[in-house]
């Protein structure tokens, strides 16, 4: 109404041209000649009269051409519309089209979506944004907690963290209870909003809690390895909401102080003793708000959720996600890498590259650059070694057909104190692998220096105890072993007369 009365200022007070006034006030011309035709016929010259406020203005310009009759707006179903729009590929200007046809006379297109957005400011935020079916699952944290009390003796709580997942255009929500928000308490939490929706939507708007997000941007976030493995999974999209953005999640926002209020609140006076006996409380509650009709939209969370939102989200995979961590690492010399003091091996062509490595309870795989190159079942036995075959150099696959007794029996050969050696040499080590290679080192130097000197040679760093190639190594060239052993028996002994100093055994007694 205030670009009508500017229009019909300029034209009959300033007199200016249809192509003056379009450019003045931005529309187009036949806009411009649209009105003036409508005010003459309606009468109206400049200045208008004081007590014409926009009302009677719009009543005279508009009503007796039928576009806009007031009694149209009675036969608009806003809440139906409001529904509607959830469906894809549903517009304002397709539900106008079918307005229409029903109603000739009906609105025009311009004061449809002016009355539909003037009936939307009556709704709260949440429901005021339009959201597609099946298309987003806002996920987020209460700001309230539980406690569960874990020592009855001393009366000593923890704080359970309240985990919300609400769909966008039904409002359908799962809550739970859990111990933490840690990483595998929130993979766990989305697995179980999965089975309990029956479905999965196009994508997931978390906060930007550590285990969703691990570094904060305002265009790339990058997601925690672990949430984007669980969302390839399930094939949905995650777009984390904006750092300080709460417009980006405000259903979420509103889904969680409602529960705090609906479901929180009522349990606020029991004391629980388990997280279990806390999630058995909350379902009945949930239920119930699930249930709970809307105020100004037709039916309820469930209703809208059953017969309009779960024939739209994807089915679930066969399996369930198996909860699974990253870590970046590098192949040592050796072409093993660790994981929680637990050695595997992967191809030796990557040793000293970067890897990425996943790993489960089962499993643990590794990748470079996307491509798995190894898979081992994991191991929880600090120390122990995963070694494939086909992952070695080809002069190391020589020594994999062999054990430590084949190693042991064959040192025996070459002389008993040999095979005593190479059995103390390879117990030193934590895996026996470890110490065939200098058992191999050793029975080689029988063909340097013969089988008897080394022989001797063993037993000479046996009763030393110098357990090691290289001590071996070391008498033999010394030629020690050809020097007589000192026994037992010809050891020295100190006696009081040796020296004033020296007690003697007698002293003791």
């Amino acid at each position: 109404m205030r670009k009508i009365r500017e229009i019909l200022r300029l034209r009959y007070d300033l007199k200016r041209s249809h192509r003056e006034i379009a450019t003045s006030i931005c529309i187009g011309d036949s806009t411009v000649g649209d009105c003036l035709r409508r005010a003459a016929k309606a009468g109206l010259t400049w200045p208008l009269p004081s007590e014409l406020d926009d009302t009677k203005l719009e009543a005279l310009l508009y009503a007796s051409s039928g576009n806009r009759p007031s009694s149209s707006t009675k036969n608009i179903d806003f809440p139906h519309i409001h529904q509607e729009l959830k469906r894809k590929g549903v517009t304002k200007q397709l539900l106008w089209y079918e307005h229409r046809e029903s109603n000739p006379g009906g609105l025009g297109y311009s004061r449809f979506c002016f009355l539909y957005r003037e009936w939307a400011q009556t709704l709260n935020l949440s429901m005021r944004q339009v959201h597609k079916l099946g298309e987003k699952l806002f996920v987020d944290y209460a700001g309230m907690t539980m406690p569960i009390v874990v020592n009855t003796k001393t009366g000593e709580t923890i704080d359970a963290q309240i985990f919300v997942a609400t769909l966008g255009a039904s409002n359908y929500t799962f809550v739970e209870a859990t111990l933490s928000q840690s990483l595998p308490d929130f993979i766990g939490s989305h697995v179980r909003a999965f089975a309990f929706f029956g479905g999965v939507p196009e994508i997931l708007i978390p906060d930007n809690l550590k285990s969703a997000v691990t570094k904060h941007h305002r265009y790339e976030p990058d997601l925690n390895p672990t949430y984007q493995d669980m969302a390839q999974h399930y094939g949905v999209a995650v777009i984390p909401a904006r750092v300080r953005k709460p417009k980006d999640k405000a259903k979420a926002e509103e889904e969680v102080r409602h529960i705090e209020q609906s479901i929180l609140a009522r349990l606020r006076n029991r004391k629980f003793f388990s997280l279990d006996e806390l999630n058995q409380a909350i379902k009945p509650l949930l239920e119930k708000v699930n249930r709970q009709p809307f105020q100004k939209l037709p039916g309820s969370r469930l209703s809208q959720f059953e017969m309009l939102e779960k024939p739209t989200l994807r089915p679930l995979p066969n399996n369930r996600y198996e909860f699974a961590e990253w870590k970046k690492a590098k192949a040592g010399i050796d072409y093993h890498i660790a994981l929680d003091g637990c050695y595997y091996s992967v191809p030796f062509t990557y040793v000293k590259k970067e890897l990425d490595v996943r790993y489960s309870s089962n499993i643990i795989e590794v990748f470079y650059k996307g491509n798995r190159i190894a898979s081992h079942r994991r191991k929880y036995k600090k120390g122990s070694y995963t070694t494939l075959i086909e992952h070695m150099p080809k002069q190391h696959q020589q020594y994999a057909e062999w054990t430590p007794d084949r190693i042991i029996n064959w040192a025996r050969s070459q002389g008993s104190f040999v095979g005593l050696f190479a059995k103390q040499l390879i117990e030193r080590y934590m895996h026996p692998q470890q110490g065939f290679r200098s058992c191999m080192g050793l029975i080689r130097l029988g063909k340097t220096y013969n089988n008897d000197r080394l022989n001797k040679a063993c037993q000479r760093a046996l009763s030393i105890r110098a357990i090691g190639y290289k001590s071996v190594q070391s008498i033999l060239k010394n030629n020690l072993d050809q020097q007589p052993l000192i026994q037992a028996t010809d050891e020295i002994h100190i006696t009081a007369s040796t020296h004033d100093n020296v007690r003697g055994e007698n002293y003791y007694h």
